[in-house]
């Protein structure tokens, strides 16, 4: 029971609730601590973080991953991009409607989807046999692919030292390499070498840190063949397997302390940020998703076998969850302040996509299997 609350983020679910509470309780002493975890939190400990979401990519994109063939990923990558380009276009229309430009720069908070939250209520809602369930999660990785191209080129955390950026990106990348051709098969020289001078490249480059081990982890040796999306084999041995296996419950103590320190907001810091983020995901995701996926099937792919379109509505809403990432975002979009607040309150209240999905199940009588 212990087990399944930790792999299903429940130590972050605990600490964001921790957060807020804190934060509504006492504001000042929560701001301290807060602003005391931030920067080990944020810029150090969510490297690891990202880099099991990269892993998760790069055994999709294997030989025999769910989205190495261009026939099985065209689909999901296409569901994707409508999954964000709707989002982000319903925020800034709302923006621009309530004229509120400084807002503007938040418009990729509503484009994540956290996959970890989106499965567990795609299993409750769907059922754990459902076949919508493979595309959603095809959808969510591609999702989390574009998502870290959208942090590296949109947030900047300041300066760009675009030089400095490249003399050290091409020496993490050149002692990633060196490992590799070595055939190093313990995953710390990895981290500590080339990881450490690629955080220092996006650090000082002015980008953000916390993607430090995206490039470095396609360079650890993996299986030959994915054997299928988020299966574990704790028989494996390869680099890659060896890492997630170390760090995937120090991840979630990481999540821990990323929703103690990100998700402190007063509730009377709610503003028309929140409903902008909120409405932005509940619409732009599941009519993005569905749109996008519509053209695509003219095109000539195909739903999964056992899919229909109203299926495809309620992941679609499932697929809003954002949480993690869209936390992450809006804490790369804005300064401690009054916009930060409010968007992370909307970043949160994504949950609600989860009682929007059973309703919406419900109502299209899409049926549990």
């Amino acid at each position: 029971m212990v087990r399944r609350f930790v792999d299903n983020s429940g130590l972050l679910v605990a600490g964001a609730a921790i957060a807020l509470l804190w934060a509504n309780l006492d504001p000042v002493s929560y701001d301290t601590a807060a602003h005391a975890l931030h920067f080990v939190v944020n810029d150090i400990a969510m490297v690891f973080f990202f880099a099991l979401a990269t892993k998760e990519v790069v055994e999709a994109t294997a030989p025999g991953g769910a989205l190495h063939s261009p026939r099985r990923a065209g689909l999901p990558m296409i569901a994707a991009v409508g999954g964000m380009a709707g989002p982000a276009a319903v925020y800034l229309a709302l923006v621009a409607v309530l004229e509120m430009p400084a807002l503007a720069r938040g418009w990729a908070i509503p484009v994540a989807t956290d996959i970890a939250f989106s499965y567990l209520v795609a299993r409750i809602v769907l059922g754990p046999k459902h076949p919508g369930i493979p595309f959603l999660l095809l959808l969510a990785i591609a999702d989390d692919a574009l998502g870290l191209l959208i942090l590296a080129v949109f947030y900047p955390t300041g300066e760009l030292r675009l030089v400095e950026f490249a003399l050290l990106g091409v020496l993490a990348l050149a002692a990633a390499w060196g490992l590799r051709r070595r055939a190093t098969k313990n995953f710390w020289p990895y981290v500590l070498l080339a990881g450490t001078i690629s955080w220092l490249a996006l650090y000082r480059g002015g980008l953000h840190p916390a993607l430090a081990l995206v490039p470095i982890v396609p360079f650890m040796p993996h299986a030959s063949r994915d054997p299928g999306l988020f299966v574990e084999d704790p028989s494996a041995h390869d680099t890659l397997n060896q890492f997630e296996h170390w760090w995937k419950l120090p991840v979630q103590i990481v999540l821990f302390f990323f929703g103690l320190a990100n998700a402190g907001v007063q509730i009377s810091d709610v503003g028309p940020g929140t409903w902008i983020v909120l409405a932005a995901i509940l619409l732009g995701k599941p009519i993005g998703i569905v749109l996008t996926t519509a053209v695509g099937v003219s095109a000539g792919f195909h739903l999964p076998a056992g899919v229909n379109w109203r299926d495809l509505t309620v992941v679609g809403i499932i697929a809003g969850i954002g949480f993690t990432v869209a936390l992450f975002f809006a804490t790369a979009a804005f300064p401690p302040g009054d916009l930060l607040d409010q968007t992370k309150m909307g970043a949160l209240l994504s949950f609600s996509a989860a009682g929007l999905a059973f309703l919406a199940a419900v109502l299209l009588n899409v049926k549990r299997t």
